[in-house]
C-alpha cells in the first residue's frame, strides 16, 4: 500500500472554519490535536475553491485588511463524488490544512511528557479510517505494545494572538537551564485538576505543581512571550510586548481562540431585470474583460440565465456594474454593511427581487400597532459571513461598528498580507421588525430610562477597561439598542417553540442608530435563520410573521419575560458598576441565547426594559 504524504485526519463543515476551527484554532481529534494552518497552504484552484461575490463586505474586508484583499474564496471542497472513494486519490485529500499541535505528548503508560522531535514518537495513519490516526510511543519501557500518546493538556498564550506550547523545562526547573530532562507527568488526584498534576524531571529530580503556574498572581512565573505562531510556522517579525508574560491555558479552552468576522445581508443594488441577474451570475461575468471574452462565455453556455437580452445590453450592463464598484473601491470612507440592508428593509421595493432576496410587507399586529410600525416577511436571503482574523484570551470587540477605532489586536491569517479570505454564504429567510420612532422617543427621555442608559454605560466602560480595550468610552451601543437586543432574544426563544429550528440556529441583526448618527434613526431588528445547502430554508420562520400569528408570539414572549426561573436574583440584577457584568435583568434562564445567535455576546440584555419585572417596573416599553 502506497504512503499517503498528507493523510486525511477529520471532517470539518464549512461554517465551523469561520465559528469554532478556523485558522489558528486548535482541533481536537479523536486522539491527536491539530491547529488549522494559514491561508498560503490552502488550496486556492477555482475548481475545490468556490468564489463568493459580495461587492460591500469584500469593501469591509479591504477597509480591515487592505486593499490587496481580491476575493472570498469558500473553503476548498471535493466534488461529493469523488472525494473519500479512494484515499489514495489526490481528490480525498482536498481540504484545509493543518499540523500537529501541541508539539509535547504524554505517555499514558510510563508519563514520559516529551516534544515530537525528540524522535520516540511516531506517526500512525489509517487511510480507510482517518479518526484513527494517533502518535504512539516507541519502546516503552512500562508496555509489552508500543501505547498511543495523547497530547500535553497544557498550551500558552498571549492576549496578542501568539501560541506556544507549554514552557515545560524552563517552568518545571524555574527558568532556563541546561539540563534535559526526560520529563514526566504523574497525577496525584481523580479530578485532573491543575493541582493534582506534577511534572518532574528524571536528571535532577526537580519537580513543581502545574497550580503555581495558574492565577494571575502566577503569570509573572511564566516566560515572556516569543510570539510564536504556529499557525503560520513562524515567529511574529514584530515580536511580541516586552513585557507580555504567557498565559496558560488548559487544551480545548474556550478562550484559546476567537474567531474576527464580518457579515452582511446580500442586498441587490439594480433595479432592472438585467441589472438583477448580472449580480446574480457576477462571479462568472466578472471575468468577462472584452466583449469577445462575453461572446466567448455564450458560445460555451455559460449565458443561459440572458437568453432573453442582447449581447450589447448585456456588456453595458456590466460595464455599468464594473464602473460602480470601482467607484466604491476608490471611496471606502464611509463603509456600512447595515444602511443598505436597513434602507432595504423600512422602504422596501417590489423591483427589488431576485432568487435570493424577497420581500413582503405585512401589516403589523394589530394589538401592537402603537409600537411596531413595520413588518416585513424576507420569503428569500443570502448571508454571507466572511473570516478576517482571531484573537486569544479575549474575544474582538465588535467590528461592524463604523464607529469604532482602535480595536483589539487581530492576529493574522498569513505572513504576508492576505490576497484572500475564507467566507461562506447561507441562504435562508427571516422576520423584520420596524419600532415606531415616535414612540421610542419619549420613552428614551424618561428619568428613569435615562438613569438605567447611564448605569449600562458605566458597566460598558470599565468591562473594556478591564480588557485594555481603548478608548474606554468607545462602542456603547446605548439604551436603545439593549431595548432591541432583548426583545430580539425574548422572540427568538419564542419563535424556537414553534417554527421547527433549534434556537441555535436563529440569528439576529439589529439595526440601531439615533436620528443624530449617520443614515439614522434605526429602530428595528431582523430574526433569520440559513442553512448552506442552495435551497435555505422551508419557510417555516415567515409563517410565524403573519399579523396574528405574530402578535400571539409577541404576546406570548412578553408574557415570559415578566417571570425568570431565577427570580428574583435574575430581576434584581443591575448593569455592574466594576464591569463585571454588562446586562441588567437576564441569565440563561430568560434571555441569553447561544453564542451562533447573538451578535454581542449576550451583552447589553434586559428585560426590565421590556416589561415590568419582580423589581420595577418603571422602564417597561411594553408598559400597556
Amino acid at each position: 500500500m502506497p504512503p499517503i504524504k498528507d493523510p486525511i485526519v477529520g471532517q470539518l463543515n464549512p461554517s465551523q472554519l469561520l465559528y469554532t476551527y478556523g485558522i489558528g484554532a486548535l482541533v481536537d481529534l479523536p486522539q491527536i490535536s491539530a491547529i488549522v494552518t494559514g491561508l498560503e497552504d490552502w488550496p486556492t484552484d477555482p475548481s475545490v475553491a468556490k468564489e463568493i461575490v459580495e461587492p460591500r463586505l469584500l469593501l469591509a474586508v479591504r477597509s480591515e485588511l487592505g486593499g490587496q484583499v481580491k476575493k472570498l474564496l469558500f473553503p476548498p471542497i471535493a466534488e461529493e463524488a469523488k472525494a473519500f472513494l479512494n484515499p489514495f486519490d489526490e481528490e480525498a485529500r482536498v481540504g484545509v490544512p493543518v499540523a500537529t499541535f501541541p508539539r509535547w505528548l504524554v505517555c499514558p503508560a510510563c508519563r514520559l511528557l516529551a516534544p515530537i522531535k525528540s524522535g520516540l514518537f511516531e506517526l500512525k495513519t489509517s487511510p480507510y479510517h482517518p479518526d484513527r490516526t494517533h502518535y504512539e510511543h516507541v519502546n516503552c519501557n512500562k508496555s509489552a505494545k508500543s501505547p498511543t500518546v495523547v497530547p500535553a493538556r497544557f498550551v500558552a498564550a498571549c492576549e496578542r494572538g501568539h501560541l506556544d506550547d507549554f514552557p515545560w523545562h524552563e517552568f518545571v526547573h524555574q527558568g532556563p537551564t541546561p539540563c534535559p530532562g526526560p520529563l514526566r507527568l504523574s497525577e496525584y488526584g481523580p479530578s485532573g485538576e491543575a493541582r493534582d498534576l506534577e511534572v518532574r524531571c528524571a536528571a535532577c529530580n526537580a519537580s513543581r505543581r502545574l497550580a503555581e503556574a495558574f492565577g494571575r498572581e502566577n503569570r509573572d512565573k511564566m516566560p515572556l512571550c516569543r510570539g510564536r505562531r504556529p499557525h503560520l510556522r513562524d515567529y511574529d517579525p514584530d515580536g511580541c510586548a516586552p513585557d507580555m508574560h504567557l498565559r496558560p491555558l488548559a487544551l480545548g479552552a474556550s478562550n484559546i481562540w476567537f474567531s474576527a468576522t464580518l457579515s452582511s445581508i446580500a442586498v441587490p443594488e439594480g433595479t432592472s431585470k438585467l441589472e438583477l441577474l448580472v449580480e446574480e451570475n457576477w462571479a462568472t461575468l466578472q471575468h468577462a474583460d472584452s466583449f469577445d471574452n462575453l461572446q466567448l462565455l455564450h458560445r460555451i453556455g455559460q449565458l443561459g440565465a440572458f437568453t432573453a437580452f442582447a449581447l450589447n445590453d448585456l456588456w453595458a450592463a456590466i460595464q455599468r456594474k464594473r464602473a460602480a464598484d470601482l467607484a466604491q473601491v476608490g471611496d471606502q470612507s464611509d463603509i456600512d454593511l447595515r444602511a443598505p440592508e436597513w434602507l432595504a428593509f423600512s422602504q422596501p421595493d417590489p423591483a427589488l427581487k431576485s432568487a435570493d432576496f424577497q420581500l413582503r410587507v405585512v401589516e403589523p399586529p394589530q394589538k401592537y400597532a402603537r409600537t411596531i410600525q413595520q413588518v416585513v416577511l424576507v420569503e428569500r436571503l443570502r448571508a454571507v459571513e466572511t473570516l478576517i482574523g482571531f484573537t486569544r484570551v479575549d474575544s474582538p470587540d465588535e467590528l461592524e461598528d463604523p464607529n469604532v477605532e482602535n480595536q483589539r489586536i487581530i492576529a493574522p491569517l498569513a505572513r504576508k498580507p492576505a490576497t484572500w479570505v475564507p467566507a461562506v454564504e447561507v441562504r435562508g429567510e427571516g422576520i423584520f421588525i420596524r419600532f415606531d420612532e415616535a414612540r421610542l422617543q419619549p420613552w428614551l427621555k424618561q428619568p428613569k430610562v435615562v438613569e438605567r442608559d447611564a448605569a449600562m454605560f458605566t458597566a460598558h466602560r470599565h468591562w473594556r477597561q478591564a480588557r485594555y480595550l481603548e478608548p474606554p468610552d468607545a462602542a456603547y451601543p446605548g439604551i436603545r439598542y439593549a431595548l432591541l437586543h432583548s426583545f430580539a432574544h425574548s422572540l427568538m426563544r419564542q419563535f424556537a417553540l414553534e417554527c421547527g429550528y433549534t434556537a441555535a440556529s436563529l440569528r439576529e441583526r439589529i439595526y440601531s442608530r439615533g436620528p443624530n448618527e449617520p443614515h439614522g434613526p434605526m429602530a428595528g431588528i431582523l430574526i433569520y435563520t440559513a442553512a448552506p445547502d442552495s435551497e435555505g430554508t422551508l419557510g417555516g420562520l415567515v409563517s410565524l410573521g403573519e399579523p396574528q400569528t405574530l402578535e400571539r408570539h409577541i404576546e406570548a414572549a412578553l408574557e415570559a419575560a415578566h417571570l425568570c426561573a431565577s427570580d428574583p436574583t435574575c430581576a434584581e440584577h443591575h448593569p455592574s458598576p466594576t464591569g463585571i457584568a454588562v446586562h441588567g435583568a437576564a441569565c440563561h434562564a430568560c434571555l441569553f441565547a447561544s453564542e451562533t445567535s447573538c451578535e454581542r455576546g449576550n451583552r447589553y440584555l434586559d428585560r426590565s426594559l421590556l416589561v415590568s419585572t419582580v423589581d420595577r417596573d418603571d422602564l417597561a416599553f411594553f408598559s400597556e
